[in-house]
């Protein structure tokens, strides 16, 4: 019994490091994503400001 009671100890901190990890990296993935949305957002003010400068 006691062999199966570690086992089960080990594979809970297992699955508790894996969800750990994933969550890690969700968090790194939102980041990625809001400096690309930061980044298309500024080219596209500096294509209005070009079209505003054309049109002028």
């Amino acid at each position: 019994m006691e062999k199966s009671m570690n086992t089960l100890i080990e594979s809970k901190t297992v699955r508790a490091l894996f969800v750990a990890l994933v969550m890690g990296a969700s968090l790194g993935g939102c980041a990625t994503i809001e400096g690309a949305g930061e980044d298309i957002e500024s080219a596209g003010d500096a294509i209005e400001d070009t079209a505003e400068d054309a049109s002028n």
